[in-house]
């Protein structure tokens, strides 16, 4: 379990951890070390469809397009051990945030909330879900994981 002392863990959670998930993933990768946070990243998925596959390649094209690779990312699962490896998990909607209350172990200290109510003019909002449309439909979600990345990296250097 996380201390108070260690640096923060964060884990982004949606359906397939194909899409979504792995560009917020990027992105506060990206973010933190522009600032400097150090900060252990990682995300999962609710779902098991596409456990050990990369990124979706539309996924993949624009994290590239944003300076980040993430060819290398492989989709896991979402587990019980999770809700104590990390110290906030943040679903990308609310159906992914109402599967993780219901995954949750009691004993769990990790903070489950939605990822876009780090940005305060977008709380309430779910990440756009890119899977079943084109390229614009990435680079929104790319948009709003960004926008979250930074409100995120504010928060967790205070």
């Amino acid at each position: 379990m996380s201390s108070s002392s260690s640096a923060p863990s964060v884990l982004f959670v949606c359906l397939g951890n194909i899409c979504r998930s792995p560009l917020a993933e990027a992105a506060l990768r990206a973010q933190a070390q522009r600032a400097g946070l150090a900060v252990t990243v990682d995300s999962a998925g609710t779902g098991h469809w596409h456990v050990g596959e990369p990124p979706d390649p539309r996924a993949q094209d624009t994290a590239l397009r944003h300076g980040v690779d993430i060819s290398g990312y492989r989709a896991r699962q979402v587990g019980g051990d999770d809700f104590h490896r990390f110290s906030h998990i943040f679903a990308l909607d609310h159906d992914n945030l109402k599967n993780l209350r219901r995954l949750r172990p009691d004993n769990a200290a990790a903070e489950l909330a939605l990822l876009l109510d780090c940005v305060p003019e977008l709380q309430g909002q779910a990440v756009a879900d890119p899977y079943y449309g084109g390229e614009e439909g990435f680079e929104r979600s790319w948009h709003q994981v960004e926008r979250a990345a930074q409100a995120l990296v504010e928060r967790l250097r205070t």
